[in-house]
């Protein structure tokens, strides 16, 4: 066990491109994945370089999985339970019992939305399907000239308003908040804009047998649209980081240097759980500047006589 050179802790975009990078690199990993991938919720990403038809998530997973199988990259399925940093190494206890020793770790753990209340019961379907969306920024060129809505706290309500924008006329914007709500100036700028606004509080986001969304008020009003974006936020999956002390925002995303490290010295994020733009193109370029960071960083590791071989 004490030959592994790198844990990576989540099997999405990010923790995949690092397993490759450091495999190449002739490095030993072991990856942890449980799952929960966000990319595999993808419909069809159309806004990916490379895959001009588009590619949906779980197929971009599978073919960065064999890829990774190229090189032999051992992937656990399962969770990291706990995490504990000890003279320059690292001990990570899996749910199974296991204990790993290693020299280093790579977290890519992703994010987990923050859903509406009430909640949407089907909310992966609904995702899958294209009529939940979760990212204007992938995906609003998609939705051009559709009927919208937009679910939204208070912190930058207009602002993700403003943003879907760009894409439709046919905008409107729940944010009830009893607490803070739009004040004139907000108003303004939503009229301005031509964006609708209802501040009333929503009982129910139901979908029809086609999956076509809708949302009920509790007045008794129901509007239906083509797609919703619920644009509440996400929260990091970065407690085996936070739990040793790694620096994060207020919604657990972790802070990181240029070279993807944590403050914890050996302990690396990259991908959504860190706070920065959320996309796999950015994902990915972080999980290579990870993996080569790590690399530079461990000890070297020449090539032998007899070693000389190529994976394919």
């Amino acid at each position: 066990m004490n030959e592994i050179d790198c844990l990576i802790i989540g099997g999405g975009p990010a923790g995949l491109t690092a397993a490759i990078y450091l495999a190449r690199y002739r490095r030993r990993v072991v990856m942890v994945d449980d799952g929960r991938s966000r990319a595999a919720l993808i419909p069809l990403s159309h806004n990916l370089p490379g895959f001009p038809q588009g590619i949906a998530g779980t197929e971009l997973l599978q073919q960065l999985r064999m890829q990774a199988a190229r090189y032999q990259v051992p992937v656990q399925h399962g969770r990291v339970q706990a995490l504990q940093h000890q003279e320059g190494e690292f001990l990570a206890q899996l749910e199974n019992g296991e204990a790993l020793h290693v020299r280093s770790v790579l977290l890519a753990t992703g994010v987990a939305d923050k859903q509406p209340q009430p909640a949407i019961s089907n909310w992966a379907a609904a995702v899958k399907h294209g009529c939940v969306r979760l990212c204007p920024i992938c995906d609003g060129f998609e939705v051009i000239g559709q009927d919208i809505a937009v679910i939204a706290t208070a912190a930058n309500r207009v602002a993700h308003a403003l943003f879907l924008r760009t894409y439709t006329s046919r905008l409107t914007l729940y944010c009830f908040n009893a607490d803070l709500p739009l004040d004139a100036a907000e108003k303004a700028q939503l009229r301005e804009a031509g964006i609708a606004w209802l501040d009333e509080p929503i009982a129910e986001i139901m979908f029809s047998g086609c999956m076509q969304p809708a949302i009920r008020l509790e007045s008794g009003h129901t509007h239906t649209f083509d797609a919703i974006y619920p644009m509440l936020g996400e929260t990091g999956r970065s407690a085996l980081a936070t739990s040793l002390g790694a620096a994060s925002d207020d919604d657990g995303e972790l802070v990181v240097g240029n070279k993807q490290c944590t403050s914890i010295p050996g302990l690396y994020a990259a991908g959504d759980v860190v706070n920065t733009l959320n996309q796999i193109s950015v994902a990915f370029g972080q999980a290579a500047i990870a993996a080569t960071d790590i690399h530079n960083h461990l000890h070297r590791n020449p090539v032998r006589y007899g070693d000389l071989q190529r994976c394919g």
